[in-house]
């Protein structure tokens, strides 16, 4: 592994944007120690600190980072799309298209697939040995509940083509139209009252945010622009907690009324412009430091395995307070005094539980047959490297590309829809049939499931017919 690190590192040409892949992987591992932080855990179930302790709310303001997450996604994959464009006969657009979603849904779902099966067999077998309830049924209801990041990423990743026709056609207007849009959908909400509304704002929120990332690939995030996005998403977001319907935190909280994530809201959204702003102010600066070997060596190898630590962070988080509850240690109440000084052991063994489980599950993090080897995004001899591209100044134009190929359409739809339907329902109760709500219809874990690995199936199916 630390040679082939090298070999990566060495490799790397001098127009890559390096200070990228440190947001990628930076902004991940914010997520999973924010979700080690603020889980409550007790022997009578799971809690949240946020809960406990209100006065940490503000915390959510610097550890909700996923807005990072999803604009580094869109600088990705505006090159990685027009890295394909470039490759393709006149007139490919539809396996382009293809090409382009199994590339990426690649380095999303053999993981997750992976880590679907792995927990799928065992909320079979753990009912089956009598078990089931206490922190393991809290487990395998909760196991999955970050899956519903890959869902979104995937609907990014299955409106690019036609965002980024918008984002080269108007600009900051594409932008500025989607940011409208989350306007209008929270003022219909909490002003008319309309039902349902607030659900388009996974839309408009997310793939404004993403949309940003269009907007750095073609280098119109220079300047003074990151400073104003900074000041004024702060300001707004600011404004609209202290004066608007919205919660404080910035994460979701149990049992609250409003929740600024399920389904974001136009705070989430300023919230997400200010982190933008701030991350990019620190680009040159960050830059410097990427450029010594030993610092960048460490990004290179926390990129290729990134995701898959992600997946599994919370099943080593509850591996060990389930540990812990096997060996009769006290599990101090939450916030307490004896609970802080657990803290950092408890951080330590959950790292090295999850590094242990990176080290067997890492393989499916690097997919095999590519569709266009080396391209940006699309892992072929540069690996982890693939994820984000180099400057993406100077690309081609993607205005009056063909519409997406139908069968990858569908697959990356079955996709999306079956992982979102598996976080909102996780594991538990696997064999008595139960079911979550997904856009009004009952979805089990089985379905969702199939789902998934159907859509995958027919992604695969359409980039395999473009190679």
């Amino acid at each position: 592994m630390g040679s082939r690190v090298r070999e990566l590192a060495g490799a790397t040409p001098a127009t890559r944007d390096r200070y990228v892949d440190l947001l990628r992987v930076a902004s991940l591992g914010t997520v999973v120690l924010g979700h080690w932080l603020m889980a409550a855990v007790t022997p009578d179930g799971v809690g949240n600190l946020l809960a406990v302790v209100p006065a940490l709310q503000p915390l959510t303001w610097l550890l909700q980072v996923m807005p990072v997450f999803f604009f580094v996604g869109g600088f990705s994959h505006a090159l990685s799309y027009r890295s394909l464009l470039r490759k393709r006969p006149e007139g490919a657009g539809s396996s382009v298209y293809s090409a382009f979603l199994r590339a990426r849904l690649q380095r999303l779902l053999r993981p997750t697939m992976v880590f679907v099966l792995v927990w799928g067999a065992a909320a079979l077998l753990v009912p089956l040995l009598g078990g089931g309830g206490g922190l393991t049924g809290v487990t395998l209801r909760m196991v999955t509940q970050p899956l519903w990041f890959i869902g979104i990423y995937l609907a990014m990743v299955a409106f690019t083509p036609p965002l980024l026709r918008l984002h080269e056609r108007y600009g900051w207007g594409a932008f500025a139209g989607l940011a409208g849009a989350a306007v209008a959908v929270d003022v219909l909400r909490f002003a008319a009252g309309v039902p349902y509304v607030e659900f388009l704002n996974f839309a408009f929120v997310w793939l404004a945010v993403h949309q940003l990332g269009f907007l750095r690939a073609d280098g119109h995030l220079r300047l003074r622009r990151p400073a104003l996005l900074a000041g004024g998403g702060l300001i707004a977001a600011t404004a609209l907690v202290a004066f608007g319907p919205y919660p404080l935190s910035m994460v979701g909280m149990p049992g609250e009324k409003v929740s600024n994530m399920a389904p974001p809201t136009l705070a989430l959204l300023a919230h997400g412009l200010w982190l933008v702003g701030a991350v990019e102010l620190l680009r040159v600066p960050a830059a410097r430091l990427l450029e010594r070997p030993r610092v960048w060596r460490t990004v290179v190898a926390a990129n290729g395995v990134a995701m898959t630590a992600f997946l599994w962070h919370l099943t080593a988080m509850f591996g060990v307070y389930g540990a812990l509850l096997a060996l009769d240690v006290t599990l101090p109440e939450p916030a307490s005094a004896a609970w802080w000084v657990q803290v950092p052991p408890r951080l330590a063994l959950a790292a090295a539980l999850t590094a242990a489980l990176v080290a067997a599950f890492r393989t499916f993090e690097r997919p095999a047959a590519p569709a266009e080897p080396g391209s940006p995004g699309v892992p072929g001899r540069r690996g982890a490297l693939d994820s984000a591209g180099g400057s993406g100044v100077g690309r081609p134009k993607v205005i009056g590309a063909p519409g997406p190929g139908p069968l990858a359409a569908f697959g990356a739809t079955l996709c999306l829809l079956g992982v979102l339907g598996l976080s909102m329902v996780g594991f538990g109760g696997l064999l008595d049939g139960r079911t979550a709500l997904l856009i009004a219809i009952p979805v089990s874990a089985p379905a969702a499931v199939a789902m998934t690995l159907g859509g995958w199936l027919l992604v695969e199916r359409a980039g395999r017919g473009t190679r």
